[in-house]
Parts: C-alpha cells; sequence; structure tokens
C-alpha cells in the first residue's frame, strides 16, 4: 500500500535535509541509483544551505517539501514572478525515482501556484543537454522555447562543469 505523503513550507529546521536531498538526487555517486544524476556532466555541489535558506525566507518564493512517514522524500521551489511562476530545485530522493512520485508532485505545484498567486503559466530552466529529463517534463506538458541562459561557468556553489557545452533552456507550461 502506497503511504500518505505530506507537502509543507520549508522551515529553517529543512535546511540540512533539503540541501542533502538535492545533493544526493544530482551529484556524487548516490545520485547515480535514480536517473536524474548529472554526475557525468557537473561535479561539487548542487545548492549549499545559504541558497536554500535564501529560497526559504523569500516573501515571493515557497519551498515545498514532500514527506513521507515523517522523512523529506523530496522538495520544490516555487517562486512568483508576476504573471508566472517559477519551478526550481526540484529533486526526488534517487531511491524512490521512477516509481511516479515527481509526476505526483509537480501537478501539486502547478495546482498550489494556480491556487496560490492566480498565474497561468509555470517556467523552468534545464540543463539544454539534458535531453532524458527534459522528454520527462515534455510529457508532463513543458514545451522547449529554445531560449537560452548561460550557464554560470567559474561560480563553484553550482557544480565543476565536466564540459564546456552547458547551458539553460526555458520549458513553459501553460497552466488550465
Amino acid at each position: 500500500m502506497e503511504t500518505a505523503l505530506t507537502f509543507r513550507d520549508a522551515t529553517d529546521a529543512d535546511v540540512d535535509a533539503v540541501v542533502a536531498l538535492i545533493q544526493s538526487a544530482y551529484r556524487g555517486d548516490d545520485s547515480r541509483t535514480g536517473w536524474t544524476t548529472e554526475a557525468d556532466i557537473l561535479e561539487g555541489q548542487r545548492t549549499d544551505p545559504e541558497g536554500v535558506l535564501e529560497v526559504i525566507k523569500s516573501p515571493d518564493s515557497r519551498l515545498v517539501v514532500v514527506e513521507r512517514e515523517g522523512r523529506v522524500v523530496a522538495c520544490c521551489q516555487l517562486e512568483h514572478r508576476g504573471v508566472h511562476a517559477y519551478f526550481g530545485m526540484f529533486a526526488v530522493s534517487p531511491a524512490l525515482q521512477g516509481g511516479g512520485l515527481g509526476k505526483v508532485i509537480i501537478a501539486e505545484a502547478e495546482r498550489i501556484v494556480r491556487e496560490t498567486w492566480g498565474v497561468t503559466e509555470m517556467h523552468m530552466t534545464v540543463i539544454s543537454v539534458r535531453d532524458d529529463l527534459i522528454a520527462w517534463y515534455e510529457r508532463r506538458g513543458y514545451r522547449r522555447t529554445g531560449k537560452m541562459t548561460p550557464f554560470p561557468y567559474g561560480d563553484e556553489r553550482f557544480g565543476i562543469p565536466q564540459r564546456d557545452d552547458l547551458q539553460f533552456e526555458l520549458l513553459v507550461k501553460e497552466l488550465a
């Protein structure tokens, strides 16, 4: 039987758990357990306690944590940007990836931003070489825009790139 999920806004007490979750989902050997790993394209950190705390404290942002049996198993950032919302800092525990949890979380995130902020679009940026991840978002209704922004090379807060062609692509979804 599927154990119930609890969605709530993160607090200062969640910072360490959220940093560890995001790191485990994207970087290092542990991330290879799941399919969202960036270990082959980026080393180093994915986020840090200061970055997570900044999202928690921002008046236009929410960091939603998802718990199962009292343990943080996923998270996402929702940021109000006028007529649209930004979806970021999305992570699901590698051991739970591939089981449909991500679909449930993104649907709940879309519901939250529609009901809370009345926005009609969700935006996100994805590293453009992450074809498998972009395809997953396309199956959820997001579309590629071709609008690119540069990767912050030289800023190790975002990781240590293992290739020189990294950039972010904007994905957009119209919310009903």
